[in-house]
């Protein structure tokens, strides 16, 4: 059975990643998403085991030196990790995976991966990311401007990645990730 392919879906804060993935898993229902582990405080409306697994730094720590993480990294004063065994297995099967990491993780697993295809969302500006996330108000004023400073610097890695889609119109940009992915998919 030939292997699954990884997709690693990158972006700012603000970008809509969540929103395209959620869209593009309603309209490919065969794809796997890999859940990550993370230290930072479920929002409203996220589901333990679906958007993410909440655990603390310590249980965080203890598998870091476990070397349990495909990769990890902390981001915004919180730590985030790809359980390794969950994504070789599914990839084992035949199936494939979409990851939802930050770029420093994206640089990580492409280099234990080379095969994991890129793809980086983003808004048309930084100033409409502002907006985003001013509207979302999940995050105070020092949060937002670590996540705007952030932000800066992963637009700047954005070439770095196989497919950059400008999240301008949710449905032109909905569109074209789900025929990205549709040109790489074997299951």
């Amino acid at each position: 059975m030939p292997r699954g392919n990884l997709f690693i879906l990158s972006g700012p804060a603000g970008a809509g990643k969540g929103t395209l993935r959620k869209i593009l898993f309603r309209e490919m229902p065969g794809l796997v998403f890999s859940v990550s582990c993370t230290t930072r405080e479920r929002r409203a409306g996220e589901t333990e085991g679906l958007d993410y697994y909440y655990i603390s730094r310590g249980e965080f720590e203890k598998m870091i030196e476990r070397d349990e993480f495909l990769e990890w990294a902390e981001v915004h004063g919180n730590c985030y990790g790809t359980r390794k065994k969950d994504v070789e297995r599914v990839l084992d099967e035949g199936r494939d995976v979409l990851l939802e990491i930050d770029v420093q993780g994206c640089r990580l697993v492409k280099a234990r991966m080379p095969g994991a295809i890129r793809i980086f969302i983003t808004a048309s500006s930084l100033d409409e990311l502002e907006n985003r996330l001013e509207e979302r108000g999940t995050e105070s004023r020092a949060q937002l401007d670590v996540r705007l400073r952030n932000a800066a610097m992963e637009m700047r890695h954005a070439r770095e990645y196989d497919h950059i889609i400008v999240n301008d119109a949710l449905p032109r940009a909905s569109e074209e990730l789900i025929e990205t992915v549709k040109r790489y998919k074997k299951t």
